[in-house]
């Protein structure tokens, strides 16, 4: 059965990078994690400043930990000693040479929905580092913008929201409540239909399931 899902996920990828690469965004296609993390290491240049959201999908394929010990200028947020400092990185990675992220859902017609909160991923998404390599696993495809936008509404934020305390109903309930409580992760909701900067934004697409 495996093989037969690796056929399909290869198949599925094959459309996908076409439609990615027509939007002008470089587009890769990983077998498995390893792979990924490959590719990725492969298009940060040494020396290179590089920041990061808060991504599951990148810290699942080593990626934080390789640029940790890597020849990079890791501006790491995950290790500010306080909510001040931890603000501060996340400005200072708007300005970074590489900005590493994943995507709550990708269209087959080659869209990235992303959901945010206070909006910083999104913001480096939009403009600001030189490049921005988002890894996507296979299970963030949706088959149209509608379904996307679902995903990250109603798969994807209300499992995000268990990672943060909050009195939203997503995270007391685990469904969506189309909220405007003060702590809702869902203030952003950003379509990139493209890229006006060619190449600027690397979309790796993974052949296994990651993040939310």
């Amino acid at each position: 059965m495996s093989d037969v899902i690796a056929k399909r996920n290869a198949l599925a990828a094959q459309r996908v990078i076409r439609m990615l690469q027509a939007r002008h965004h470089e587009a890769y296609y990983a077998l498995d994690r390893a792979e990924a993390l490959k590719i990725a290491l492969s298009l940060i240049p040494e020396g290179a400043s590089v920041g990061w959201g808060g991504s599951l999908s990148v810290e699942q394929i080593g990626l934080k930990d390789a640029v940790r010990a890597g020849n990079y200028r890791a501006i790491d947020r995950d290790r500010a000693a306080s909510p001040e400092e931890k603000a501060a990185l996340e400005r200072q990675a708007f300005f970074a040479d590489a900005y590493l992220m994943g995507t709550n859902a990708l269209t087959e017609d080659g869209q990235l929905v992303n959901i945010d909160g206070r909006g910083n991923r999104v913001a480096a998404l939009c403009y600001g580092p030189e490049r921005v390599i988002v890894i996507a696993g296979i299970n963030k495809l949706a088959a149209d913008l509608e379904s996307a936008i679902s995903r990250a509404r109603h798969t994807a934020a209300p499992i995000n929201a268990q990672r943060f305390p909050g009195k939203t109903p997503c995270c007391e309930r685990g469904i969506c409540g189309d909220c405007h409580a003060d702590d809702c992760i869902c203030s952003q909701i950003v379509i990139t239909r493209g890229s006006m900067t060619p190449g600027r934004i690397k979309v790796i697409l993974v052949g296994e399931a990651l993040g939310f």
